[in-house]
């Protein structure tokens, strides 16, 4: 059941305005729940007659223990959970809603889920980006230009934001709004006051402080460190700040003790104090106070803002840096000292030069604390309800362009939550097992490639949606290693089958099952986020795409082509690939060309399973090979699959049935109806909405999606929301309780494929796109 956890969402009657914030809040241990905490509270210290609220996003399930402020909760991957925030914030009487942007902590691809909730609400909305990239991705340039559709106001906190939201993003300059980031107010005291804390008295102190990951640059420092105690015996350089929990979990700590035994090797190593432990906010100036200099070695340039830098600035530090874009500004006009990239001799020049001339020193010092007045948290909430103002004097929401209300109906739609219970227990060692007795993993059947590639494309996609379940990687681990045991060298083939005891029961599979792995290793080359796999199933699928090329299976030629075009797109420049899928695509209009008529535009004289899949291939290929025959041949193909799987009485979603399946000139099967076809319509119908962006191929999708649900002829659900499976068909008596992987793959490549849709609006670019205006429009 989807739930928002929900504290005390009654608005305080006591006081006038309300404004809510959204993002992460303490106790969570990182430095955007810092902010958000702080921002909060000095908004709150500014105007004490207005109720200032959180809702909290959380990365675990079961949250975190948070102050009262936080009176609503949403789990980052839950989309739903997002949808409903959306309606409890419109109902609590909310003024104004101020979001806090990172990349990272919402849901969906690149934390697309968030604009699913700001779509919805009523009131204005001020966003604080935390992260404008110079160079984004063509998800990452949607989201921030969504976000600032949807936000009345956008909040920087440098002038190269401004620029690069200008430049880029083509966001107006009325609608930006330049804010520092916050600071504590410290009273500006020698660092002796601060050393005794820490048994340094009588040292010299260099500090760098953050969560510790390669980008940080200690390194550079550690490597100046021979040079500078040469001329300054008691200097102590402390790096305070645990593992960044990202790289532990991958890496462990193989950073941190490399940095140990690189201080070791230079002899330095008495000289390196580590505080490997996550500061507390009552510790944090306390550690920086002790500091004579402040270091940021950081060695990527694009780093727009730091708020360890503005700490650091704020609490009179002389700060050396190197020139990263938001030290660039904050220590520009003699505020700070800036050294070249990785440069540890021009680093250790200016340590010294400092540290030889304290008037120099305490130049820099009285420079930085005088400009980092106006950074206190104090003047940065005035700031902030200044900004609030304007922007609900300025309603700017009023001009945002609203979808019609059909495809604002779908997207309204609760979708279920992606559960991976029943696939797990589907997975053994070995791969997935093919069927079901009820929800009983059936043995007796075994193993075989088709389901083994379909739960490939389920694992990787779902890496890209959850990055943060790492159980994902084993199980992409588990079918990639299935596909790979299931080559067969000597024939350049894929078998099939392969019985519970691990007993291969055919030496070479059918050309579906071979096309079905292409295009699983395709996706799994596109979307894993696993070097390993990735260079696996890029040997494997190039072994194994030249027999595709004597294939007489339509639908192996589609499952393919479908591959090859998300293998391209981490691998544009391979034109053999590219060469064959040209081939191929050729192929299946020439089938369609021979036997198409009038009554009958359709690629064979049968329309059997997994139909949609065939005009899904050649929207791909029309597209990349900007070639119209292939684009009209794939959108005339669909629209009359379309109309022939629709119930003219109810509107519904009706699969061709297996029992018969539908010959030209003959009587359609109503029964079996095949989760299969559904998924395929709606991957299908998505490339066409994404192709000629008319909403109803939208609408389509969304009632083949909706079969599953029970809007079919029986009305009756195919998916259990209970194990997360999904029933192997619709029976004319009923239907069929079996949940075997096919079934239940289906159901979730469909959720998968929504769920991306939504993210974006529009279905995912997971394969290579290279579309022309000519040719779009034309379609």
């Amino acid at each position: 059941m989807d739930t928002v956890n929900t504290i005390n969402l009654s608005t305080d009657s006591k006081k006038g305005k309300s404004i809510a914030f959204i993002g992460n809040y303490l106790p969570r241990l990182c430095g955007l729940a810092t902010f958000t905490t702080h921002l909060l509270e000095a908004i709150a210290q500014n105007a004490p007659d207005t109720d200032c609220w959180a809702v909290a996003m959380n990365d675990r399930k079961q949250g975190y223990d948070y102050p009262p402020q936080v009176r609503l909760q949403i789990n980052q991957e839950s989309l739903n959970e997002y949808c409903l925030a959306s309606e409890q914030l419109n109902h609590s009487n909310v003024d104004i809603v101020c979001l806090e942007h990172e990349y990272g902590i919402f849901g969906g691809h690149r934390g697309s889920f968030i604009l699913e909730l700001l779509r919805e609400l009523k009131m204005p909305v001020v966003t604080t980006l935390h992260t404008i990239l110079e160079k984004p991705t063509e998800e990452e340039h949607y989201i921030i230009t969504q976000l600032a559709e949807l936000s009345d106001r956008l909040v920087v906190m440098s002038e190269r934001s401004i620029e690069f939201l200008r430049n880029i993003y083509q966001v107006p300059a009325e609608k930006i709004a330049l804010i520092h980031h916050g600071i504590p107010d410290v009273p500006l005291l020698p660092s002796a006051s601060y050393k005794g804390k820490f048994d340094i008295a009588d040292k010299q102190v260099l500090l760098t402080f953050g969560l510790l990951s390669p980008g940080k640059g200690i390194e550079t420092v550690i490597k100046a460190l021979p040079q500078i105690i040469k001329k300054h015996h008691d200097v102590i350089y402390m790096v305070v700040g645990a593992t960044h929990p990202h790289l532990k979990a991958e890496q462990g700590e193989d950073y941190r003790l490399g940095l140990h035994m690189l201080a070791k090797r230079l002899g330095v190593d008495d000289h390196v104090i580590f505080h490997d432990r996550f500061i507390s906010e009552e510790e944090l100036p306390e550690f920086i106070g002790a500091a004579d200099i402040y270091i940021t070695p950081y060695l990527n340039e694009a780093q727009i803002v730091s708020g360890t830098l503005a700490y650091a600035l704020g609490m009179g530090k002389a700060v050396v840096s190197t020139p990263y874009w938001h030290a660039q500004e904050l220590l520009d006009d003699g505020r700070g000292r800036l050294f070249p990239f990785r440069n540890q001799q021009q680093l250790g020049r200016e340590i010294n030069d400092l540290l030889s001339h304290p008037d120099k020193l305490r130049s820099i010092q009285l420079k930085a604390y005088k400009y980092g007045r106006k950074m206190i948290w104090r003047e940065v909430g005035r700031g902030y309800l200044e900004t609030f103002a304007n922007a609900r004097q300025h309603r700017l929401r009023n001009t945002i362009p609203r979808q019609g209300p059909d495809t604002l109906d779908l997207r309204q739609q609760v979708l279920p939550e992606i559960k991976l219970d029943h696939l797990r227990r589907l997975t053994d060692g070995a791969g997935i097992l093919q069927h079901c007795k009820y929800t009983v993993p059936d043995r007796e059947h075994g193993y075989c490639v088709d389901d083994n590639a379909r739960a490939l494309i389920v694992a990787v996609k779902l890496q890209n949606l959850q990055p943060q379940d790492n159980s994902l990687n084993e199980l992409a681990s588990v079918y990639l290693s299935f596909l790979e045991h299931a080559f067969n060298n000597e024939t350049s083939r894929f078998r099939n089958f392969m019985s519970y005891e691990r007993s291969w029961l055919e030496q070479t599979g059918s050309e579906d099952s071979h096309g079905r792995a292409i295009w699983g290793l395709g996706k799994a080359v596109a979307l894993g986020k696993n070097p390993g796999h990735v260079s696996l199933a890029t040997d494997l699928f190039r072994r194994a795409l030249n027999s595709s090329e004597t294939f007489t299976s339509p639908r192996a030629v589609a499952f393919t082509i479908i591959g090859i075009h998300a293998y391209l797109c981490s691998n544009p420049e391979d034109t053999v690939a590219e060469k064959t899928c040209l081939q191929l695509s050729t192929k299946l209009t020439n089938w369609f060309d021979a036997v198409a008529s009038d009554d009958w535009p359709w690629f064979e004289t049968m329309l059997s399973y997994d139909n949609a899949r065939l005009p899904h291939a050649l929207l791909l290929s029309g597209q990349r090979f900007c070639d119209q025959k292939m684009l009209n041949t794939g959108l005339e193909t669909l629209s009359w699959l379309t109309e022939t799987q629709i119930d003219k009485c109810g509107n519904h979603f009706v699969a061709i049935g297996n029992h018969g399946w539908y010959e030209k000139g003959g009587e359609k099967a109503r029964f079996d109806q095949q989760p299969v076809e559904a998924a395929a319509m709606i991957d299908a119908c998505l490339e066409a909405f994404n192709t000629t962006h008319v909403e109803q191929w939208l609408s389509n999708a969304y009632r083949c999606f909706n079969w599953y649900q029970g809007e079919n002829d029986l009305r009756l659900p195919l998916y259990d929301h209970a194990t997360g499976g999904c029933r192997d068909g619709l029976q004319a008596d009923g239907v069929n309780e079996n949940q075997g992987a096919e079934s239940s793959l289906s159901w979730l490549m469909a959720l998968l494929a929504v769920y991306g849709q939504r993210n974006l609006g529009k279905a995912l670019p997971q394969e290579d796109e290279k579309k022309t205006p000519a040719a779009v429009s034309e379609a």
